[in-house]
């Protein structure tokens, strides 16, 4: 089981790195739970159309990922990637460890965690330098990343019903 669920992982990564997000989404149960510092907690059909917005709106984006380790119900890898940011257009690398449930062959929990406010200082500029340790700056960061997410759904005719 370990190696189906650490081949699972992998097969998440390598469809990343060529911004196919139907075939990282293949790799998510319906239930899935995805959290990091910028989105926060996302549920199931907003979990899967933020990697189909990130996917979508790359730019000058590069993935590499290693050190994936799997067991019969957890997983976990350690992945950069490097991006221009769209808003600001400055590059970012942001190096992110990653932690994953598996159930029934597919990843119902995805946790990513790395530092906001070394992410902020890169995305923003100045006002990352300056705030981004801050309770404000990063809620206006988490905020502004769920409002992008609405408007790409609208967009797409896919927002889900709360």
């Amino acid at each position: 089981m370990s190696d189906a669920n650490r081949d699972l992982i992998t097969r998440f990564y390598q469809a990343f790195q060529r911004l196919d997000a139907e075939a990282m989404v293949a790799c998510y149960s319906d239930d899935i739970v995805f959290s990091d510092p910028v989105f926060g907690t996302l549920r199931g059909q907003d979990a899967c159309d933020m990697w189909r917005m990130l996917t979508t709106r790359a730019k000058g984006f590069t993935l590499k990922f290693d050190n994936v380790r799997a067991d019969a119900h957890s997983g976990s890898a350690h992945w950069v990637a490097s991006y221009l940011f769209s808003q600001t257009g400055r590059t970012v690398v942001n190096d992110i460890q990653a932690r994953f449930v598996i159930r029934d062959g597919l990843i119902c929990q995805h946790d990513d965690s790395f530092d906001l406010w070394r992410w902020s200082r890169q995305a923003l500029g100045a006002p990352g330098v300056l705030l981004g340790w801050t309770p404000l700056l990063q809620n206006k960061v988490r905020q502004q990343a769920f409002k992008g997410l609405r408007a790409y759904q609208h967009q797409q005719g896919s927002v889900p019903t709360p």
